[in-house]
């Protein structure tokens, strides 16, 4: 299996400026900053402090969907691809035109007429969607070709939902929680490949186990169950399968060996994130029966899930392509705690009583979230914007 082996890239020309040697370089960097400033800017405009360019929260929500996550699923696979393939993507110029087009993309809408910001947003993923295509195309790899097909499926649920942010702000929010159930699609691909295997590689004798029929079936189910969620919320019928898909995900996470994880911080980490989306999808069901709200389900998924899982993989990524061990020190574990703290503040209130009000929790939590990759920005920006240390390109 060829899908996600990381630790061994092909080999591009040792040529540039380094932080545009590789796609995972400025985008890992972009999207830890942009993460750290949006949630506090957020904050302040929920509490009048601020002005944002869309009302409520469709900013945040957008921003965190087509910004911040789009940046790093751009970086995780221009660099991936390149493993799948043994082809080049982006570097140098290109790369950099790409990462200024994204950071063009959460400017433009301070700046610009709302077409000209919608237009700028709207052309990242479908460039992403090419840089990436390319050198599967090029390497006839069509196992891979559906991963170009699903950043276009973003890249539509976008268009859309700038045609909808000022007109049909209910059918602007679904569309941005679908975007969330695509992303929790290609996260189950992406930990069923590569989360057992860091697992196998780094604890010698863990046992493991694999259900063939679940792995297959894990992202369909995922992407059918929360759309159906999505598209018939408080349904009581939908309760069972989504419990159901909350049992599927438990069942691959302990067959990975995720209780043998708990001395290795940059694994456990992976396996944290990975229960938590199993935990969306239970409290999904959950809000079927009327026994939590729906937000419930959503920040489980996204800050927990989604969040977890990206801290994860942006630092342990990071480090193999620098050279660096697969170890976590006491900075990958303080932003490690600070994601888990986020989302436990920022979900523990929705269905227990809040000491000192809701919105104390709320701003810890944004504390806690901006503090996990103000930390990752801070430590990484020197090895990701230097050379490999062992000398190789990348």
């Amino acid at each position: 299996m060829t899908f996600l082996r990381l630790e061994e890239p092909s080999q591009p020309p040792v040529t540039g400026l380094p932080l545009l040697r590789l796609g995972f370089r400025p985008f890992y960097l972009l999207a830890a900053l942009f993460a750290a400033v949006a949630v506090p800017l957020w904050l302040a405009a929920l509490t009048g402090h601020a002005r944002l360019p869309w009302a409520g929260a469709a900013w945040h929500a957008h921003e965190m969907l087509f910004g911040f996550a789009a940046a790093v699923i751009a970086g995780f696979l221009l660099t991936a691809v390149r493993n799948w393939t043994g082809a080049d993507t982006i570097a140098g110029a290109p790369l950099g035109a790409l990462a200024t087009l994204w950071v063009a993309g959460r400017l433009a809408p301070w700046f610009l007429p709302g077409w000209a910001a919608a237009v700028t947003d709207i052309l990242f993923l479908p460039l992403a969607a090419w840089a990436v295509a390319h050198p599967l195309i090029k390497a006839r790899n069509r196992r891979n070709t559906f991963v170009p097909c699903l950043l276009l499926a973003m890249a539509l649920l976008n268009i859309a939902w700038h045609g909808l942010v000022n007109r049909d702000p209910f059918w602007a929010m679904t569309l941005l929680k679908l975007q969330l159930g695509l992303i929790a699609t290609l996260m189950s691909v992406i930990a069923g490949r590569v989360v057992p295997m860091f697992t196998r590689n780094a604890i010698a004798g863990v046992r493991q186990t694999s259900h063939p029929w679940i792995e297959r079936a894990s992202a369909p189910l995922t992407l059918i169950g929360w759309s159906a969620w999505v598209l018939s919320p408080h349904s009581a019928w939908l309760a069972a399968p989504l419990a159901g898909i909350a049992l599927m995900h438990g069942v691959r996470l302990i067959g990975w060996g995720a209780l043998a994880t708990a001395r290795k911080p940059i694994l456990w980490i992976l396996h944290v994130s990975c229960a938590f989306a199993a935990l969306a999808f239970a409290a999904a069901a959950a809000d079927c029966l009327s026994l939590a709200p729906a937000s419930l389900a959503i920040h489980v998924l996204a800050v927990g899930g989604m969040g977890g899982l990206i801290i994860g993989m942006v630092t342990r990524t990071a480090r193999g392509h620098t050279g660096r061990p697969l170890t976590a020190g006491r900075t990958e574990c303080l932003a490690y705690a600070c994601l888990v703290a986020a989302t436990l503040l920022r979900t523990v209130p929705l269905i227990l009583p809040a000491p000192g009000g809701y919105l104390a929790w709320l701003d810890a939590a944004a504390v806690a979230w901006s503090a996990a990759f103000a930390v990752y920005f801070i430590r990484y920006l020197p090895w990701l914007s230097a050379p490999r240390v062992d000398g190789k390109p990348g």
